[in-house]
């Protein structure tokens, strides 16, 4: 007989493994606070809207509070880095160590060159490298440029209409050949050698002599890789079914599967069943089972907490999605909204927007889930008061739009100086 949970302690379980569980330390928050943070989740997204703040600066404050965000600058630009940029769950920051085991797992040929004519790929991939190996880590434009490089013909508006030096550019990214230095201050990447951004004792256990391969893998065993990476994203998420884990750094669920049955077997994960859950699932080893969950985060559309929808409603019965590419007369809820969590429950949704220009932090809508507390507008106004601070906003505007905003409204008036 496997062991039974209630859907109360599955939730905790999860909230525990990515550090939701608790009310945020008192006092400032470090590097080290930060690193440590990073290393639970393994990764965080990536993401180019910037109507709140960029997507992977809001998990550490969801976690940590108030922080200073050129921590994560340094973690990703500084030797020897603590996290780089590759495709994970989507383009995100991983750490370091994982990179050759996702190098060996992620195939997203159609972000790059896959299409283009082989002699055209082979002589401008081959420009590209000389021009990184030459010298200092350039944008796409920059490399353009210094190539002289004029597109022929017609753009075919795919994508982001990228030209071929861009094209070539993801490609060699998707194949771990060259990685991101660091961003430019309108989030463009400048690239460099692969070798140049890992740090020695990973770069060593990427080939001879500390080469990252032409295949980007080393003489990895895929089988070995995939463990590697189950047993991560299991710790991240504390508990789940095989698309949970499978989807953490989006790899094949089969091969996710067949991994999940060698951790078993290893004693790294063990079958579980959680009443009102009526999937297989697995905990973690290492997973801790808190008493009570007493944190309080607005998280981003983007944390790993809801990265798996169908993971989301089954402990939360929180139903997500994303609006931004959804027209707005179709939105139901806002733009860029963010789920609320307080204590072990997801209890409301609010759309946010920095209004940098007017110094403002703007609700525009704020939706309680059936259910909430009665302390949910207060403790919703507390999270807002931190954020705008951290957004070094001086006010807090709440539209009326939303079952919440009139109680969030006097909550916020209640208290309006930041």
């Amino acid at each position: 007989m496997h062991p039974t949970l209630s859907l109360a302690q599955a939730r905790r379980i999860a909230l525990a493994a990515q550090g939701l569980d608790k009310m945020r330390p008192a006092g400032p928050v470090t590097a080290r606070a930060v690193g440590r943070t990073f290393d639970r989740l393994h990764l965080v997204q990536i993401d180019s809207v910037n109507v709140l703040a960029r997507s992977h600066y809001l998990p550490f404050f969801s976690r940590l509070g108030s922080y200073d965000r050129e921590i994560l600058h340094r973690m990703a630009g500084n030797h020897p880095r603590r996290m780089m940029e590759y495709w994970a769950h989507e383009a995100s920051f991983i750490r370091p160590e994982h990179f050759f085991d996702l190098v060996q797992w992620q195939k997203r040929g159609w972000v790059g060159a896959s299409a283009m004519d082989p002699d055209l790929f082979s002589s401008v991939a081959s420009a590209v490298l000389a021009a990184l190996a030459d010298g200092e880590p350039m944008t796409a434009a920059e490399l353009t440029a210094r190539l002289g490089h004029q597109e022929a013909g017609p753009r075919d508006n795919w994508g982001w209409n990228w030209n071929a030096i861009k094209r070539v550019l993801e490609h060699l990214f998707e194949a771990g050949l060259v990685s991101s230095a660091s961003r430019t201050v309108s989030f463009e990447r400048r690239y460099t050698l692969t070798g140049r951004v890992l740090p020695d004792g990973v770069a060593a256990a990427g080939g001879p002599s500390g080469e990252v391969m032409s295949t980007g893998t080393g003489d990895r065993d895929p089988s070995a890789a995939m463990d590697r990476l189950i047993d991560a994203a299991a710790q991240a998420h504390g508990i789940g079914t095989v698309r949970c884990f499978a989807d953490y750094f989006r790899v094949p669920v089969r091969a996710a599967a067949l991994s999940v049955r060698r951790l078993v077997a290893a004693g790294r994960l063990g079958p579980v069943t959680v009443t009102g859950w009526d999937k297989p699932l697995y905990r973690h080893a290492a997973a801790k089972l808190p008493r009570a969950a007493t944190g309080r985060a607005l998280l981003s559309p983007f944390d790993s907490l809801v990265f798996e929808r169908r993971r989301l409603e089954a402990l939360f019965g929180f139903h997500y999605r994303i609006e931004i590419y959804t027209p707005e007369p179709r939105r139901r809820y806002g733009y860029y909204v963010l789920p609320f969590l307080l204590r072990d429950g997801i209890v409301a949704r609010i759309d946010l927007k920095a209004d940098r220009a007017g110094r403002r932090l703007l609700a525009r809508a704020a939706f309680a889930e059936p259910g909430a507390p009665p302390d949910t507008a207060v403790e919703l106004a507390a999270e807002l008061r931190l954020m705008a601070g951290w957004l070094d906003l001086d006010d807090i505007v709440v539209t009326p739009a939303g079952d919440l905003a009139p109680a969030l409204a006097r909550a916020v008036a209640s208290r309006h100086q930041l």
